[in-house]
């Protein structure tokens, strides 16, 4: 009884806690060899819905700090939420979990494609990996949507700065880089003007 409660954290809605820097790294690379194309369809569902040591809002928020840190997404995302329960082990056993296994299947990936570079099927079938990958992207947005509603700036300005941005990067073809220092701290001081007292 005393794990249970261990597990389930300090009020029995809340969000789970990990149980060990050994979990962690096993959840982690469970997730990332199931992320071909990406792995943050995967972690959404791993650590939001099946494992539940996040809330939705909770993954946006460290997600929205992972995006914005140099280096993979979610290997920033493993660290924070690592480091957060367990200090530096569970930040490196989360990175672990994240890097070592799948670091193995691309080198023998790597390997096998140049052997195999020349047949057609090879390149068609990436192709629709990348078609795959796409989706994927596509549905985790989707499904992260619901949890705008507690975000400060509310569902309305939100899509407008989805919306700035699709035309900015997409159409416009404005550097990636310049529309992150023009937007973001846009969208930082309209969450501080409206979660203001």
């Amino acid at each position: 009884m005393a794990e249970t409660a261990e597990a389930i954290g300090p009020d029995a809605t809340g969000p789970r806690v990990p149980r060990s820097a050994g979990e962690l790294f096993s959840v982690f690379t469970r997730l990332a060899l199931q992320g071909f194309g990406g792995v943050l369809p995967v972690a959404q569902r791993e650590l939001v819905e099946n494992q539940r040591w996040l809330t939705r809002e909770q993954f946006l928020e460290l997600l929205s700090i992972s995006q914005v840190l140099p280096g993979p997404n979610i290997v920033n995302l493993a660290l924070i939420l690592g480091d957060r329960h367990f200090g530096w082990r569970g930040a490196a056993a989360a990175m672990g979990g994240v890097l070592l296994a799948p670091l193995g299947v691309v080198l023998a990936l790597a390997v096998l494609a140049q052997q195999l570079q020349g047949l057609p099927a090879v390149a068609g079938a990436l192709r629709g990996m990348g078609a795959v990958a796409a989706g994927l992207v596509l549905s985790t947005a989707l499904r992260l949507m619901g949890g705008l509603h507690k975000n400060a700036l509310g569902r309305p300005l939100c899509a407008l700065l989805l919306a700035l941005t699709v035309l900015m990067v997409g159409a416009l073809r404005w550097p990636l880089v310049a529309v992150v220092l023009g937007l973001g701290p846009l969208a930082v001081a309209l969450a501080w003007w409206r979660s203001k007292p």
